[in-house]
């Protein structure tokens, strides 16, 4: 199984709806899509003083599970992912790094 942990950072703060509702769209896709074993997605917990830090600082993290490799290459072509992202990005531009690990546990 690979995990595959995408931080989310969007330029602006989102409304705690708008956030959730931004998360929701993204597991209902990945899940739709029959890629993926199972999709968390988590808030970032903000630190005081970590905005001083020059990093990309996430506001969420979500981390889809996946059989293997060619599962994972499958995802980034899941029928309306790129419209979930390009509404999103359009009206809250964000950025996305990712890591694509073993369980870490």
């Amino acid at each position: 199984m690979i995990n595959h942990t995408m931080i989310v950072s969007f330029d602006q703060p989102l409304p705690d709806a708008e956030l959730d509702q931004y998360l929701m769209d993204i597991e209902r896709v990945m899940i739709d899509s029959g890629f993926v074993l199972s999709v968390e997605s988590r808030r970032h917990i903000p630190v005081p003083g970590e905005e001083a830090v020059p990093a990309l600082i996430a506001t969420a993290i979500v981390q889809l599970a996946v059989a293997d490799t060619d599962a994972l290459a499958k995802t980034f072509t899941a029928p309306g992912l790129h419209e979930v992202i390009g509404r999103w990005q359009s009206r809250h531009p964000y950025k996305v790094a990712w890591a694509n690990h073993t369980a870490l546990a």
